[in-house]
This record gives structure tokens, sequence and C-alpha cells, in this order.
């Protein structure tokens, strides 16, 4: 199972638009496959701190960062995909 992190961050526009775009396509490809959840950065700044977390929305697969930035839809499709083997 791969398991999926979106740092987020209260008032911050793209961080719903990360949300939306991901449960969108861990729908597509198939909701049993991922385990996600949403990280304030406020509450759990330790942790964000530590995988570098430096602006939202960030997106770590796995425990690694992957988006630092929104990434575009056919960026995120490609690195779930690559998470699962596909």
């Amino acid at each position: 199972m791969t398991k999926i992190e979106v740092f987020t961050a209260p008032g911050c526009g793209k961080c719903g638009k990360a949300k939306d775009e991901l449960e969108r396509i861990v729908g597509q490809l198939g909701n049993e496959k991922f385990e996600w959840r949403e990280v304030n950065i406020l509450q759990e700044m330790d942790y964000a701190i530590e995988l570098g977390v430096l602006s939202t929305p960030s997106i770590a697969i796995n425990g690694e960062l992957v988006f630092t930035a929104l990434p575009s839809a056919r960026q995120l499709l490609q690195a779930l995909e690559n998470s699962l083997g596909v």
C-alpha cells in the first residue's frame, strides 16, 4: 500500500486543489491501493521540517518528499503510478 501525505496550511488556496486532485487520481487508480492523510504543518511542524517541507501544498509518497509545490495532474498521476510499480 502506498502512503501519501499532503502538507497543508490554513488559508492555503492551492492546498484544496491539491487534495481534490489527489482524491480524484487515487480513485482512478484504486482507493484500496493507497492510504493518505492531510498534514497541517502548523500542528505537525517538527515532522514537516524533518521531511524538508518549506511550502504548501507539498506531497510526500512513502515518507519521501516528492512535490514541494502543486504538481500538475499528469505529474501526480505519474508519481503515484511509479509508487505502485505500474
